[in-house]
């Protein structure tokens, strides 16, 4: 089913969930003992996220460096067939402009429809470690709405190759990204709320945000969304607090803002086993809240550890 129709269809607000592709070389297993402990709260959807290559430099006998690209985490759309032949249930897999010339984009859509996967989430994605800015593959896109239109065009039945003939229409949900508290690229909030109405108007479904520990701030983009005609669901991410070192990365990395009452709260703990509870709570009431409110999902960000997670749902769901 698609993600859209799993929302139109709901009678409560329902719980979703995000995991990561194992590294290179771990078993499928551990993809498993991160969503069994989920299954219990009957998630509607699971996204799988996808990670472009990295560049490391190796080094020869003879001294010479050599460029060699990288894939650590490889395998979404496999673990997205994987998902829904051992649970049953829908998964989301992303897909991003960097790495991905518009043929390969073409020909990982093919894949998917083959396999009865009819979601993406579509984004733009990081630049590589080793560059200042984002670059895209030659020949690929340069911004998530490029990609969103493809997909879009392919929904329509209209591929690259325009000599095609009696071509099948894919029949994909769109996902796409939204900031609560700003992309850390755009200019401010407007601008970047007009990209964000531009790719609803070009055929997004549905909005996914990036984590906030701030549902106030949420609320306040809900509302601003609203208001200049962007009318799809939107659906809250929550990642919980585990560890003081993420009062630093989860900003520094994500371009978000953490309260001060969590961030003196988690302070003030004595080691890391104290911040994981306290985040656990901070969770607990975010997730009342927004079910309070009516959201049409909770998605959390589990980052492939659940028992936070498992947690929150116990108390809320």
């Amino acid at each position: 089913m698609k993600v859209i129709d799993h929302l139109k269809n709901a009678k409560k607000t329902l719980f979703s969930f995000e995991i990561l592709p194992p590294l290179k070389g771990k078993s499928i297993d551990s993809i498993y003992e991160g969503i069994d402990p989920l299954m219990e709260f009957e998630p509607s959807f699971i996204d799988v996220t996808y990670h472009r290559q990295e560049y490391v430099y190796k080094k020869h006998s003879n001294g010479l460096l050599e460029k060699v690209s990288v894939r650590k985490r490889p395998g979404t759309v496999g673990i997205c067939a994987a998902i829904i032949n051992k649970y049953g249930v829908d998964a989301v897999p992303h897909l991003i402009c960097g790495g991905f010339s518009k043929e390969e984009t073409e020909n990982a859509l093919i894949d998917l429809q083959f396999l009865g996967i009819h979601n993406a989430l579509l984004l733009r994605g990081d630049a590589i470690k080793t560059e200042a800015n984002f670059e895209p593959e030659p020949g690929g896109h340069a911004y998530a709405i490029d990609l969103l239109k493809q997909v879009v065009n392919m929904n329509n039945g209209i591929y690259l190759d325009e000599e095609l003939n009696h071509v099948a229409p894919t029949n994909f949900c769109i996902g796409v990204a939204g900031y609560p508290e700003k992309h850390f690229e755009a200019p401010n909030m407007d601008m970047d709320l007009k990209y964000l109405k531009m790719k609803v108007d070009a055929g997004a479904d549905y909005i996914v945000t990036q984590m906030f520990f701030d549902n106030k701030k949420f609320f306040e983009f809900v509302n601003k969304c609203r208001e200049i005609g962007i009318n799809v669901p939107i659906i809250p991410g929550l990642k919980t607090l585990t560890s003081k070192n993420q009062l630093n990365i989860l900003p520094s990395i994500f371009h978000i803002d953490i309260p001060q009452a969590l961030t003196e709260a988690a302070i003030a703990c004595k080691d890391d086993k104290q911040v994981k509870q306290v985040g656990i709570e901070w969770g607990i009431e975010q997730t009342k809240e927004l079910i309070k409110m009516g959201v049409p999902s909770i998605h959390f960000y589990t980052m492939g550890k659940s028992e936070a997670t498992k947690t929150i749902a116990k108390a809320t769901f």
